[in-house]
């Protein structure tokens, strides 16, 4: 798959957020019209956000480049997009601004996880945590963590990538009990991460690859839904211990561009966390040693 076309990425994203919202939803006046479809049109896009529709149909087009934070911020208002979407309306300006429509695709080298990281993950014992890069690969994790996914460790030689999985091994929709949202979320991380990185070699050959192979991908990625993905709750269904509900922090490593530390953990006193204790106590004798992280093997 070649790298992304800024051009395009920013005209099905801004078509696709104009769709979404209906002229009730802008305060638009219909005045008894009849409509082909439930969404804004453009003018009514570029009257909301103060310019010409010219200059609007201009923009959805692809012609980012010249387009001031103030003109973004517009758009973003009369869109009504979340601070996902915003954040993503940015990146998509700034590629367009530094030219990556005509750049060649990026080769990355390996991504490393640092041995104090790699540490930290250790310590935490009562947690399953792990480190993963934008395109969902766990680079590291510790042995609660590799307990957690052992699902996805049997599955595949490390590093394993949360989106394979997902959309391509049919244990996926045992171990989520919550396959549809998970899957949504997946791809919305996904997404994201194209914008900030659109000529990630690595990350464009994962999406070619499950577009490809699985319709339920390629369905979701074509809406052009991104997200933040930093807190909530999740729902799991291990093979070895059963239904688990745990919270999730995930965060950005400041040192490390690009990884993000991810830590479930559950209510204390409560069945969930009773049942990661239980694994925990599985892991430390029933379970192969985990991976090397990349610093290790490095």
């Amino acid at each position: 798959m070649d790298g992304v076309d800024n051009r395009t990425e920013v005209r099905q994203f801004l078509a696709t957020r104009r769709a979404k919202i209906t002229p009730d939803q802008a305060g638009v006046p219909l005045y008894g019209q009849r409509r082909r479809v439930p969404g804004l049109r453009r003018e009514e896009v570029a009257q909301l956000a103060g310019m010409s529709t010219d200059y609007y149909t201009r923009l959805e087009k692809g012609n980012l480049r010249s387009a001031s934070d103030g003109v973004l911020d517009a758009i973003a208002r009369a869109l009504q997009l979340d601070d996902a979407e915003r954040a993503h309306l940015y990146d998509l300006a700034r590629a367009a601004r530094a030219g990556t429509a005509r750049a060649p695709r990026r080769r990355d080298r390996p991504q490393q996880v640092r041995p104090t990281v790699q540490h930290l993950l250790d310590a935490m014992t009562a947690a399953a945590a792990f480190v993963r890069n934008g395109r969902l690969d766990i680079l590291a994790v510790n042995p609660l963590g590799l307990a957690f996914y052992s699902p996805l460790y049997a599955a595949a030689a490390p590093p394993v990538n949360l989106a394979r999985y997902c959309f391509l091994d049919p244990s996926a929709h045992d171990f989520y009990p919550d396959w549809e949202e998970a899957a949504d979320t997946t791809v919305a991380i996904l997404r994201t991460e194209a914008g900030r990185d659109p000529y990630n070699r690595a990350l464009t050959d994962l999406v070619g690859e499950l577009a490809t192979r699985s319709d339920a991908f390629r369905t979701r990625w074509a809406a052009h839904d991104v997200r933040l993905h930093h807190t909530g709750t999740k729902r799991f269904r291990h093979p070895v211990v059963g239904d688990l509900t745990v919270g999730f922090n995930a965060t950005e490593l400041a040192a490390d561009i690009g990884l993000t530390l991810t830590v479930y953990t559950a209510e204390p006193g409560s069945e969930s966390a009773e049942k990661l204790a239980l694994l925990a106590s599985w892991a430390a004798g029933s379970i192969p040693a985990r991976p090397e992280s990349s610093a290790e093997r490095a």
